[in-house]
């Protein structure tokens, strides 16, 4: 048998990925918001991160990989359209170029038993769906859900009248994702009747055959007797009985079978009293305005939380409810890396799920932050806040990408930004090591851990020959320690068999791309013909030192503690 060929899109400078930088998250305390008041069931570790998302989303992966259960995505649709917070336009090897780097990272977050879900229109949705394949296996692909946006045509479309739009889902594993069922909607109940009067109450009327072909099941497909007209009915010739002879015979006997109020239907159905005392069903493709809502519904919903600057491209707050109604249940983590007017975390906070955004533009303190505040604040009524009967309650922390870790100096050479304070650089290099930043109350050398017994010390210092020494006793042979600094006098950096020395910035300067700040979908942002430059640093923010104050500081000259 010949091997099976890996299909895959191809466009122009698909090769070039970008070697993105783990940066650390500074947390705005000005722009964090919490309830009053804790209640039962209440939701604080919520993460609202402004800044570019590509960015954004390499800084989660280091505390995030595996743990997210449901991401709802709403990238720009590529469609040549310019919006107000949003540049729409973006050349079409582009666009999966960017795409392809986020879904690559939110890829790796997903837990095992997580989802996805992206929505896109018929201009690149069936581009990124080959994408999709390409990334997470086609073998996970979950369903192609149409949405339907818009409730009537326009009468001025030149060809067709767009009223829809895709929702791709993918699985991670989809061997191990289930979705949820939903609740039988009220219109449902309005087929189960009595029409009758059967002693055992209301039922259903559900096809007698299906659609198979007769050659290849062929014991179902025989001639029924009309007890009534005594004629013989024969499925159609596309179709055969859903029930074998035997099967029939038994619902006959059962009184399963209805042939119509007068009994002369010219074929029967199937009387099913179990679906009546159903309480869920299984979700379907399909999604009707009228049960996730439209566009004029998100827009009014913009509206009324944002009066003055209404965000121009929202989605409706039942259409992400139906999806976090599949995908999760309380307590789950959701994250949207394009967040918008932030109507993902408003449901989910509302839903009583975990989130975390990232959003880059200006609306992420003009748009989400009061969004949130209300939801918050209990002063939210809009969307689907009466329907899950939501009060208020909760909180979230707002943070912002720390500036990169390494700038030009005055001579060209790369060094460590002044931005960046002790607590900050020991955190930046856990990132670039794979420790997890857990700095300790008692070992000065000790700034983070990748197992029990593998830890890291950072500092910027010399490290003296003696001074290793003393490090390593410490250490002890059970323990193992990364030791990141300036340099190192005198001996060998091999002598201690518990350390491993590592000089800065060094041993990181070929890692990533340094001072890149915006790998947006914006067509200005992008390096088409030549380099950008190097963004603004901002002031170091005030953190929490580490270290012990009696051992040298991790910049010479620098008291340790606050910058």
């Amino acid at each position: 048998m010949a091997a099976k060929t890996k299909l895959e899109l191809t466009w122009i400078g698909k090769e070039n990925r970008p070697r993105l930088e783990p940066r650390i998250l500074i947390e705005e305390e000005r722009l964090s918001h919490h309830a009053t008041a804790r209640r039962d069931g209440d939701k604080f570790n919520n993460v609202l991160i402004r800044g570019d998302n590509l960015l954004g989303l390499k800084a989660l992966e280091a505390t995030h990989t595996g743990s997210v259960k449901c991401i709802y995505i709403d990238p720009p649709y590529n469609t040549g359209s310019a919006f107000t917070l949003y540049d729409d336009s973006v050349e079409h090897s582009l666009w999966l170029g960017l795409l392809r780097e986020r879904v690559s990272v939110l890829h790796r977050l997903l837990s095992d038993d997580g989802s996805i879900w992206i929505s896109i229109d018929d201009r690149e949705g069936h581009y990124l769906k080959v994408l999709m394949d390409e990334i997470f296996g086609r073998a996970n692909f979950v369903a192609n859900v149409i949405w339907q946006k818009k409730f009537s045509a326009q009468n001025d479309a030149k060809w067709l009248s767009d009223v829809h739009e895709h929702i791709l889902v993918y699985a991670r594993n989809k061997e191990i994702w289930r979705p949820n069922r939903l609740p039988i909607a009220t219109k449902t109940s309005t087929k189960r009747s009595n029409a009758d009067d059967d002693a055992r109450g209301a039922w259903i009327s559900v096809d007698y055959t299906c659609n198979k072909n007769r050659q290849e099941r062929p014991r179902l497909y025989y001639p029924i007797k009309n007890p009534n007209t005594g004629e013989e009915v024969w499925p159609k010739e596309t179709a055969v009985w859903r029930f074998s002879p035997e099967t029939h015979a038994k619902n006959v006997e059962e009184g399963l079978v209805y042939w119509g109020k007068k009994g002369t239907n010219s074929v029967p159905r199937y009387k099913n009293f179990k679906a009546v005392e159903a309480t869920d069903q299984v979700p379907t493709t399909l999604w009707l305005h009228e049960d996730v809502g439209n566009t004029q519904e998100a827009k009014k919903e913009a509206v009324a939380s944002q009066p003055d600057q209404p965000f121009p491209t929202p989605k409706p707050e039942r259409l992400i409810e139906r999806i976090l109604q599949i995908a999760t249940n309380p307590g789950d983590l959701v994250l949207d890396s394009f967040a918008g007017s932030g109507t993902t975390g408003a449901v989910a906070h509302k839903m009583g799920r975990r989130w975390i955004m990232v959003e880059l533009g200006d609306h992420c303190e003009t748009h989400i932050v009061p969004r949130l505040n209300k939801v918050i604040n209990g002063e939210d009524s809009g969307g689907i806040t009466e329907a899950v009967s939501w009060k208020g309650g909760g909180g979230y922390r707002y943070y912002k990408l720390a500036p990169s870790l390494l700038e030009k100096d005055q001579f060209d050479n790369w060094v460590i930004s002044k931005s960046y304070n002790p607590a900050m650089l020991a955190e930046a290099m856990c990132k670039h090591f794979g420790f997890a930043y857990a700095p300790s109350d008692e070992h000065y050398w000790m700034h983070g851990h990748s197992s029990e017994t593998d830890f890291i010390y950072v500092t910027t210092n010399s490290l003296t020959h003696e001074q290793l020494a003393a490090i390593s006793d410490e250490v002890g042979p059970e323990r193992t320690l990364l030791i990141c600094c300036r340099a190192f006098q005198g001996g060998n950096a091999d002598a201690f068999g518990n350390l491993t020395i590592r000089k800065i910035p060094g041993a990181i300067l070929d890692r990533c791309e340094w001072g890149k700040d915006d790998y947006s979908l914006k067509i200005e942002a992008l390096p088409l013909i030549e380099d950008e430059p190097e963004g603004v640093v901002d002031e170091a923010p005030r953190r929490k030192s580490v270290g012990n104050p009696n051992q040298p500081g991790l910049f010479n000259g620098d008291e340790e503690g606050e910058a």
